[in-house]
């Protein structure tokens, strides 16, 4: 049976890889020479190349060992993005009030983290990972300690009680991409390995 295992692929071997945001747009070329352009995916799929971040033979047999366990393209698992791990800004500290997840009606206790990019026309992220122990919550601009619980696997914040109608509900938070490896075989080539050839080992981001 696959299944989504709740651990993350070596971090010291993630920050090293190559790799980023992929979407999907369909383009139509008109008679005029104008153009049509769908959005073929709701949501961007990030990939990366691990194998640029193996820099010593004891990190690629912990990859190996990792490609292992997971039984190839099987299991999915957590990826630390290094540019894109924080609700904050790059370089900033994480606040309770980094991201809005959205107003209070009276009745919902149920809100998805998320994360928007851009102010223009912003788009929203959802964000399915988020590190245990670092979602802080904000309800009507006021940081609360309790009163909540953090799905880590699936990334909601649920209240005890819905906030009172007309409050902004916002969190702050480090997360992870869940990804599998986009391949069944790693070729291992020491040979090549020692005389400065990159491994690849391809990871693709995955739906939750």
């Amino acid at each position: 049976m696959t299944t989504f295992h709740e651990v993350r692929f070596p971090i010291e071997v993630a920050l090293g890889a190559r790799g980023g945001p992929e979407r999907r747009t369909e383009i139509v070329t008109l008679g005029s020479g104008r153009e049509q352009r769908n959005a073929r995916w709701a949501h961007a799929r990030r990939r990366w190349d691990a194998g640029w971040g193996v820099k010593s033979l004891s990190a690629l047999s912990e990859v190996v060992s990792f490609f292992e366990e997971r039984r190839g393209r099987l299991h999915g698992f957590r990826w630390r993005d290094r540019l894109d791990f924080s609700s904050a800004a790059h370089g900033a500290m994480v606040t309770a009030g980094d991201q809005v997840l959205g107003t209070g009606d009276g009745e919902r206790t149920v809100f998805r983290l998320v994360k928007a990019y851009g102010m223009d026309d912003p788009y929203l992220r959802p964000i399915v990972k988020p590190v245990a122990g670092s979602v802080r919550v904000a309800v009507a601009g006021e940081e609360v300690a309790s009163g909540f619980s953090v799905d880590h696997a699936a990334g909601t914040v649920t209240f005890d009680d819905a906030p009172a109608v007309g409050v902004t509900v916002a969190a702050g938070f480090l997360f992870d991409v869940p990804v599998r490896f986009d391949t069944d075989f790693l070729e291992v080539d020491l040979a090549a390995f020692e005389a400065g050839a990159i491994p690849s080992v391809p990871v693709i981001e995955v739906r939750v």
